[in-house]
C-alpha cells in the first residue's frame, strides 16, 4: 500500500507569503490578500512602531486578523555583527512587545537585512523561535529542510514571478508536495509603482480548491504533525499523537484524515 503525506484537506500544494517591517502599505496588501483568500506572515519591529511610516500597535490586532505576526527584531540591526547578548535582547523584547499587542504566542522570524549565522540560528531557536526566513531564494517549490534557515521561492519582484505562479497553479501531479513561498516589503509596491504585479499574482494563485493557503507558522506546525505520525510495521494503521489532524493520500485514490489523538486503519 502506497501512502503519501498531504497538506490539510488532502491537498498537494501550499502557498505562503512573508512581508517585512510593518509599513503603512501593509494595509493595502492585506486587503488584496483577503480578497483572494491568501494568507501571509508579517514580520514586525516592535521597537520602531513609533515612526510615522509604520503601523501603530493599536492597529495591529484588527489589521492582521487571520494572518501571522512574526518577529523581525526590536530595532532591525544587522544581527550577525552584534554580540549574542544583544541579539538575544533584540529577539526577546520584540517577542514580548508583539505578544502584548496580540495576546498570543509569537514564534516566527525573518532575519533583518538577511543577516544571520549558525550561532544566531541556535540562539533564536533556544529563545522560542520555531523558524526563521532568509532572503536567498531557491526559485523552487521545496519544503524547508532547515526551518531556522528557510529559503523562499522568490521575491515578488523576481522577473519570472507570474510565470512561476502559473506553473505552480497548473501543476497537476499529486505525488509531490509543492510549496510556493514569496516574500518582500509592501512599501516596495509604492516605490516601484507595481501594485498591479501582486494583483496579477493573486489572481493566478488565489481562490483555488487545490491549494492550501497558510501562514509560515501553520506550515511549520503542520510539518511537525506529519513527522509525529506513528505507523504500524505493516503500514496499515497510523496513530496521530498531535492535537491537530493530519492528512494522507492512500494509493493516490483516497484522502484520509487522521484526527488528533486518533488511530486510523488505512
Amino acid at each position: 500500500m502506497r501512502i503519501y503525506q498531504a497538506f490539510p484537506g488532502g491537498r498537494a500544494k501550499a502557498l505562503t507569503m512573508s512581508y517585512d517591517d510593518g509599513k503603512l502599505a501593509d494595509e493595502r496588501l492585506l486587503e488584496i490578500f483577503n480578497r483572494y483568500g491568501i494568507k501571509g506572515t508579517f514580520n514586525l519591529n516592535y521597537g520602531l512602531m513609533d515612526m510615522e511610516i509604520r503601523l501603530k500597535p493599536e492597529q495591529i490586532p484588527r489589521l492582521y486578523r487571520g494572518h501571522e505576526i512574526a518577529t523581525h527584531t526590536m530595532t532591525h540591526p544587522t544581527i550577525a555583527r552584534c554580540p549574542l547578548v544583544q541579539a538575544a535582547k533584540e529577539i526577546l523584547e520584540d517577542r514580548e512587545g508583539l505578544e502584548r499587542i496580540t495576546g498570543g504566542l509569537v514564534r516566527g522570524h525573518a532575519y533583518p537585512n538577511g543577516s544571520y549565522n549558525e550561532e544566531i540560528k541556535d540562539l533564536f531557536q533556544k529563545l522560542g523561535i520555531a523558524y526563521a526566513r532568509v532572503v536567498e531564494e531557491t526559485e523552487g517549490f521545496e519544503l524547508p529542510s532547515d526551518p531556522m534557515e528557510w529559503h523562499p521561492t522568490c521575491h515578488h519582484n523576481h522577473p519570472r514571478l507570474l510565470e512561476m505562479a502559473q506553473w505552480f497553479a497548473d501543476f497537476p501531479k499529486r505525488q509531490y508536495l509543492k510549496l510556493l513561498y514569496v516574500w518582500g516589503h509592501s512599501y516596495e509596491f509604492d516605490a516601484d509603482g507595481n501594485w498591479d504585479r501582486i494583483e496579477a499574482f493573486c489572481r493566478i494563485v488565489g481562490g483555488r480548491e487545490d491549494i492550501w493557503y497558510a501562514t509560515n507558522i501553520e506550515i511549520i506546525d503542520y510539518l511537525q504533525v506529519l513527522r509525529n505520525l506513528q505507523y504500524s510495521a505493516d503500514g496499515t494503521q497510523v496513530y496521530n499523537p498531535s492535537a491537530q489532524s493530519a492528512w494522507l493520500a492512500v494509493e493516490e485514490l483516497r484522502t484520509v484524515e487522521v484526527p488528533g489523538g486518533g488511530y486510523v486503519k488505512l
